[in-house]
């Protein structure tokens, strides 16, 4: 799997678990960053930034992607939207929780999320 982080950067410690929890590391990993004009349009930039990693059309639809998406949700939802026009299907997203007790702010890998599961779930009424 190829992991398109476009939040915080990965810690040593949260790309272990995210291995074994998919039973292997990703194959790449390719930090994006984001920052969007707030009084812009969001599908622009959105489709600007995509554009921008280069991949290729067939790349889109032969990789298995992750995703790390990005903190505000306007911009995840539009991302998503955009990925699964070039994909094909949704992504996979990877969800990051806090740990409870720790004396600073960290986070730890919680689950893999696999989106086109959970469309063809509700298309089943499940």
């Amino acid at each position: 799997m190829h992991l398109l982080n476009f939040s915080h950067p990965l810690t040593a410690k949260q790309l272990d678990q995210l291995a074994a929890l998919a039973g292997a590391p990703p194959q790449a990993v390719t930090a994006v960053k984001v920052h969007f004009d707030l009084n812009g349009d969001f599908v622009a930039q959105t489709r600007a930034l995509v554009d921008a990693l280069g991949v290729a059309p067939d790349q889109w639809q032969s990789t298995p992607w992750l995703i790390v998406p990005p903190s505000l949700n306007f911009i995840t939802a539009v991302l998503l939207a955009e990925l699964h026009g070039r994909i094909g299907h949704f992504p996979a997203v990877l969800r990051l929780r806090p740990i409870v007790g720790a004396l600073v702010t960290e986070y730890e890998v919680a689950e893999i999320v696999n989106l086109e599961e959970v469309r063809r779930a509700a298309r089943a009424g499940r």
